[in-house]
């Protein structure tokens, strides 16, 4: 750091994650923390009764499915950590299915004395006797993968000739049993400025990982690159990624003889591909052959023409104001398409053309009922057919999983329990308008009886990163909040990706201000409806919706009575050399460029906090962070905590020791944090205005 640094910022010592002086500090407010919010029988009760909820056994086991087999990972009171498990689709069908338990977190932990967080798993198909499984110490980003054999039930070491990667950000996928692709730390400037893998390799078993073969290779200043493998028979093809910066990657197929071929795409668009088929998801309009496709676009084109030079790319989705395309999938035989109508799915079931039917044909898939999300998950075109399934759930309305066939109708097959009392609780959308005109939609969920009388409220919001942000079932904020009369709120500001990629796009970089306007705009509409007041009104958002939230502190403090701001960036100036923050200024800007420096500056928190004007009230804030995040820094919040307390403002601070970017490497520990949430807000805008 700087010398001109350190005299400007008296807090960057709180930049050490794990030095004894900054955790002796964020112990200290911990405990101020628990002495305040957490010690009481109401917080109890509420902790209890979320961790009940994420314990029970009535949950849906969500699984993954691999052909014949249906893969959970599973957390509950007698295992914490988690079983990673599987059986099969008739068995999953029963009321009580047999799981064949195939590694008990707990007991691995137990037996290497490492705080193992499960982090996934890839099963080598079609046998599925091999995968290879990622654990990270305390919840974070960087993981260590070790190969697992699902017939003996063992890890294979790699003294015998098992694939293991020490601890990183790394990339690794199956070629055959004897082969992966593999991206990850293999010394100095082997990494991109952003921390992740630089290289792509081929790692043959029994050599050592120095020795694999290098197919591809970035720039110190791209995000990362991969490779991989489509295995569909008859269809196999080796690829390669470069990504440049967070929205835009160039892939290439890797022929044998590696030879590169370029799916000469924009950028910054989404290619895949099945079977013939090349689909392209576009994020910005392009003309090509004359012909101009709009931002939002899914168009196809039989792969091998197009590398023969045919672009006459068939339309296969169009938005229009109002609809955009959520999520795409193959079945064996058809294309399922999610879309948002005004944020509230559709779904329909493509097929391709082909020599009997020339042309796309589209229809509904399923009902979808409104107000919110119904998902389509486990599509398996390689050995499943034309089968799915979907998940479907509202605000008020639990999760139900159904599966079915296309032209078939999808049954139920699992239903989640209802975890709080939702009689009379309505949920109502409506459109706030922005200060440059654009219309914002928001859902508000609230008991009937509350309407026409302003009341607590708690309004959520995201906004970066074409994240959409949709319905859904939420048990804890039920019990946290709706059970106790408050009003929640869910915000589709702008920087998500709720009406398309443009959605996103017209507020990167320079414009991200709007960002900020749409969200104060939603705050200042839900006092113009009389749905709350100011006083009554508490924002929550992490991670980039943490940064919202410190924006919201900072520039807009007179809009809220109390905010809680989870794992957050707020220092701005810094971000990008910190952790993973070099992958975002794609989003954000270059804080060193002068003229993107001018930009981010008006807006970012912690150096507004330091320039602010002590006579400006600010409304108390709850910062959370963990010191296990390795892709936020902790620093960010610490430091705002540090600056917000030496200029007597209100604010409490609670640091998680692991965790990592989630916050929580169990449920004991999410229950905790969502309780603690809660119980802030309910202080805050219920009592503190009850007594006041």
């Amino acid at each position: 750091m700087s010398g001109a640094e350190q005299t400007t910022d008296p807090y960057l010592w709180l930049e050490d994650v794990t030095g004894e002086r900054s955790l002796s500090w964020a112990r200290a407010h911990n405990e101020v923390v628990i002495e305040r919010f957490a010690t009481s029988d109401r917080f109890d009760a509420l902790d209890h009764r979320i961790l009940a909820m994420l314990d029970t056994d009535t949950r849906i086991p969500y699984p993954t499915r691999r052909g014949r087999w249906l893969y959970n990972f599973w957390r509950d009171a007698e295992h914490p950590r988690g079983l990673w498990r599987r059986t099969t689709f008739d068995e999953y069908r029963g009321d009580d299915p047999a799981w064949d338990v195939l590694v008990d977190l707990d007991a691995l932990a137990v037996a290497e004395d490492e705080n193992w967080v499960w982090g996934g798993a890839a099963v080598l198909r079609p046998d599925q006797e091999l995968a290879l499984i990622s654990l990270s110490r305390g919840g974070a980003d960087a993981k260590v993968v070790r190969e697992f054999d699902l017939t003996t039930r063992q890890f294979r070491p790699a003294a015998a000739g098992g694939f293991h990667l020490p601890e990183a950000k790394s990339q690794v996928r199956w070629i055959d049993a004897d082969t992966v692709y593999v991206g990850t730390d293999f010394g100095p400037g082997t990494l991109t400025d952003s921390g992740y893998p630089r290289l792509a390799k081929r790692w043959r078993r029994g050599t050592p990982l120095a020795e694999a073969d290098t197919v591809f290779e970035g720039e110190p200043g791209d995000v990362m690159v991969s490779a991989g493998y489509d295995r569909t028979p008859g269809y196999e093809r080796h690829y390669v990624a470069r990504a440049t910066d967070f929205f835009n990657e160039s892939v290439y197929l890797l022929d044998r003889d590696g030879t590169l071929r370029h799916i000469d795409v924009p950028t910054d668009a989404s290619e895949s591909w099945y079977k013939d088929w090349l689909l392209v998801q576009l994020k910005s309009p392009w003309e090509i052959a004359g012909r101009s496709y709009p931002a939002g676009a899914l168009l196809a084109i039989d792969i091998n023409e197009f590398f023969d030079g045919a672009r006459d790319f068939e339309v296969v989705f169009e938005p229009d104001a109002h609809t955009s395309l959520h999520g795409y999938g193959w079945t064996e035989n058809h294309l399922l398409l999610i879309t948002l109508e005004d944020v509230q799915t559709k779904l329909y079931v493509l097929t391709p053309a082909s020599a009997t039917a020339p042309g796309w044909t589209r229809e509904p898939l399923a009902d979808t009922p409104p107000m919110a999300t119904t998902n389509v998950m486990n599509l398996d075109p390689l050995e499943s057919g034309d089968e799915f399934m979907l998940t479907t759930s509202g605000f008020t309305t639990p999760a139900t999983l159904l599966a079915g066939s296309v032209g078939s109708p999808a049954v139920a097959l699992k239903r989640e329990p209802a975890y709080f009392d939702a009689a009379g609780i309505d949920t109502e959308q409506f459109f706030a308008r922005s200060d440059d005109g654009t219309m914002v939609p928001y859902f508000v969920i609230r008991h009937r009886d509350h309407r026409g009388k302003p009341g607590p409220t708690v309004v959520s919001g995201y906004g970066g990163f074409e994240v959409s942000r949709t319905p859904g079932y939420s048990g804890a904020s039920g019990m946290g909040w709706l059970e106790r009369g408050g009003t929640w709120v869910m915000a589709n500001i702008r920087g998500g990706g709720e009406y398309g990629p443009e959605w996103h796009t017209q507020v990167q970089k320079a414009n991200r201000y709007k960002v900020y306007e749409d969200f104060s705009s939603v705050a200042k509409d839900l006092v113009a409806r009389d749905i709350t007041t100011a006083a009554q009104l508490g924002a929550v958002g992490g991670s980039n919706g943490g940064l919202l939230m410190g924006v919201m502190l900072t520039r807009y403090p007179e809009l809220f009575g109390a905010i809680v701001c989870q794992v957050p960036l707020l220092d701005m100036k810094r971000y990008h050399l910190l952790l993973a923050g070099a992958s975002w200024i794609a989003e954000y800007g270059d804080p060193d460029k002068p003229e993107e420096w001018e930009y981010i500056s008006r807006y970012s928190p912690y150096q507004r906090a330091m320039a602010a004007d002590p006579a400006r009230p600010y409304p108390p804030i709850l910062l959370t962070t963990s010191t296990r995040d390795d892709r936020v820094h902790p620093g960010h919040a610490r430091k705002m905590a540090a600056l917000l307390e030496s200029q007597g403002r209100t604010v409490w601070y609670h640091e998680n020791i692991e965790g990592g970017h989630g916050g929580a490497a169990d449920n004991k520990q999410m229950a905790f944090q969502s309780a603690l949430i809660y119980e802030f807000f309910t202080q805050m805008l219920i009592e503190r205005r009850t007594t006041a």
